[in-house]
């Protein structure tokens, strides 16, 4: 149930049935009802429309524009009976009176989507409040840039920190003990050292039960500190954790595992933590690569070692030629960086981390001269329009 709040002019040609074709119209492509609430349910629906049906609305508008406060005002439009000309006076007022809000207009198709991207985001605005990211050790030495604020993000998203002990990592990597799932099964099936995968499904067991020790929905980890301690990497896994949904991260960086629960929220999509690696500028092609990929969003895949170490277990993949998108944002949410591409191919080079991908990107300039740090996100789908609307509404928090 998507709620709104109409308002329009008694002058307005625009009869009560034909405003209410519109809705159906709407409702018909989205598939799900359109709810007609009243002035007091609006205001207290974090995710609802105002439904300008005719022009001279504006004095209506005017009897509850102070209670607006705080609130992006999403303004939907019919496109008949003058209003649109009605919400952009609206939106204009809203906007010189320290308030916000956009106008949802355009072909009845587009306002649809945009009706469905808005109410996701706003779902993954909602859902993110309350939970916690997790983060094992510290973040490793070389993250020099890649600082985060947990007051900050607690006070815009409601989203904590949670700090463990590597020490308690490895006390649980060493009970050598996992709950079993379709992909532990699936990995312990690869032509790959049976032994090392087991090593490496041990430590899939240490993080699943911190994770649910912790009630985390995400988790990074030193994980260079394990070649040391229990001789195997942390590879195998994260990429079981994310292909279950719970966001997993490698070498403490929590920026990053900041922006894949951003994002991860936004879309429903599994994703890839990854490197910008190489850049070809003049062919508009990027490779992005690591060894933590989910299985769910590769075409296939087989198991090799680590890329640094040359042990355990990780995830060699291939992508399927699709749209995606890359997305990383700063660890205090003052900036944020979002580009849709091009899926082109996977290719495998042992001068790179395990998993590597080719896009075909538009623009290079912000990768060159001013990158929020190393890693970055990458998921399947076009989501730019939707992470743009997401900070929007926490610009206005």
């Amino acid at each position: 149930m998507i709620p709104y709040y109409p308002i329009r002019s008694p002058l307005s040609q625009m009869s009560e049935e034909r405003m209410d074709r519109y809705i159906s119209l709407l409702q018909e492509i989205l598939g799900e009802p359109l709810q007609k609430i009243s002035l007091e349910a609006y205001l207290e629906e974090s995710f609802a429309m105002l439904y300008v049906a005719s022009g001279g609305s504006e004095g209506y508008f005017l009897a509850f524009a102070e209670q607006l406060k705080g609130r992006h005002c999403y303004i939907l439009t019919s496109g008949e009976s003058n209003s649109l000309a009605a919400s952009m006076e609206i939106l204009s007022y809203l906007r010189k009176h320290g308030g916000s809000g956009e106008i949802l207009h355009g072909d009845i198709q587009e306002v649809s989507g945009q009706i469905r991207m808005l109410r996701q985001v706003h779902h993954a605005r909602s859902w993110l409040r309350g939970k916690r990211l997790g983060c094992i050790g510290t973040p490793s030495d070389w993250l020099i840039a890649s600082n985060y604020a947990p007051e900050k993000v607690m006070d815009q998203l409601g989203l904590g920190f949670v700090s463990v002990p590597m020490e308690e990592l490895v006390a649980e990597i060493k009970k050598n003990t996992y709950e079993e799932n379709e992909y532990t099964d699936l990995f312990r099936r690869q032509n790959f050292d049976a032994g090392e995968v087991e090593k490496a499904l041990a430590v899939y067991g240490a993080f699943d039960r911190i994770v649910r020790r912790y009630d985390l929905c995400g988790v990074s980890v030193r994980c260079f500190d394990l070649l040391d301690s229990v001789h195997t990497t942390g590879c195998l896994g994260l990429s079981i954790l994310n292909s279950l949904g719970v966001y997993g991260g490698c070498e403490g960086d929590m920026p990053t595992l900041l922006s894949m629960a951003i994002i991860g929220s936004i879309t429903g999509e599994p994703l890839f933590m990854c490197n910008p690696s190489r850049f070809d500028t003049k062919a508009g092609k990027a490779v992005f690569a690591h060894c933590t990929v989910p299985v769910n969003m590769l075409r296939d895949f087989c198991l090799n070692t680590h890329f640094e170490s040359g042990i355990g277990a990780a995830v060699q993949g291939t992508f399927a030629e699709e749209d995606c998108t890359i997305f990383k944002c700063e660890g205090d949410l003052s900036r944020y960086f979002v580009q849709e591409g091009h899926i082109l191919e996977s290719s495998f080079s042992d001068m790179l981390c395990r998993t590597q991908v080719h896009v075909s990107l538009p623009d290079f300039t912000y990768y060159l001269t001013e990158p929020i740090n190393n890693h970055h996100v990458l998921c399947r789908g076009r989501h730019a329009e939707a992470v743009n609307a997401f900070f929007r509404l926490l610009k206005q928090a």
